[in-house]
């Protein structure tokens, strides 16, 4: 393969989520194979505005694959075809010279388009305010042997924590359900010390505040899990159950 290719690029054009969108589409000439999928992005955008016409709105932050803002529906598949890669991290190197490449947001309820490939996350930052945190004073970092902890309890809470909240799993969902981002922040909690006083009033607060913002329900396909960049487990969806059946027992 050459340094560079020809492509075609069907993207989904919207201006606000009242109204319809549509696709348009937009020849690539001479794309360097070197850049990434943003940046190559970001070489449309300034044609594009050279040329007099509203740039492509993205979503976009580290470019590192930490921050979970790059999503976008690539050919059909959460940030692309790459497993265990966000959007940033996908390379033009990893396509055909000719091929068509189609660019959609995601597509949820609970995922409302604000501008082309921009969705509203909001969904999930209630989720995190039900519940996503300690409100113990942890005061200064202690020495790492200060608080023995299991080490395969200390790996389950580190892979829950891993979770950048990308919605990925969302868009991968047939039913839009967030139970595996939901669950990882359960579980990273769940699992530590420092989340134990308010253990069974988090997870009912959190599953309630999903439930509230619109996402659907988990039927265990499986989806999200293959396509979510940093490999959270579906483990955590089964923990999630177990906290959640104990906390609504307690109630009673």
């Amino acid at each position: 393969m050459g340094d560079t290719i020809n492509l075609k690029l069907k993207i989904w054009r919207q201006k606000n989520s009242k109204e319809s969108g549509r696709f348009e589409i937009y020849d690539m000439p001479g794309v360097n194979t070197h850049m990434s999928f943003l940046e190559m992005l970001d070489v449309l955008n300034d044609r594009l505005i050279r040329e007099g016409k509203d740039p492509v709105a993205f979503d976009h932050d580290c470019r590192e694959g930490i921050c979970g803002m790059c999503s976008m529906y690539i050919n059909g598949r959460a940030h692309g075809m790459l497993k265990g890669t966000t959007t940033c991290q996908l390379h033009m190197r990893h396509f055909h010279d000719g091929e068509t490449v189609t660019i959609e947001p995601w597509r949820a309820t609970a995922f409302p388009v604000i501008r082309d490939l921009v969705v509203d996350r909001t969904g999930f930052e209630k989720i995190m305010q039900a519940g996503g945190y300690v409100s113990v004073n942890t005061g200064n970092a202690p020495d790492a042997n200060n608080l023995p902890i299991e080490k395969s309890k200390a790996d389950e809470a580190f892979d829950a924590a891993a979770c950048i909240g990308c919605g990925a799993c969302v868009a991968s969902c047939k039913n839009a359900s967030a139970m595996l981002f939901l669950s990882a922040k359960v579980s990273q909690f769940a699992l530590l010390p420092q989340g134990e006083p308010e253990r069974r009033e988090r997870v009912l607060r959190m599953v309630a505040a999903h439930d509230e913002a619109g996402f659907g329900s988990c039927t265990n396909t499986g989806a999200c899990e293959a396509e979510c960049p940093k490999g959270i487990s579906i483990s955590h969806i089964a923990r999630l159950n177990r906290e959640y059946l104990r906390a609504s027992l307690s109630q009673e």
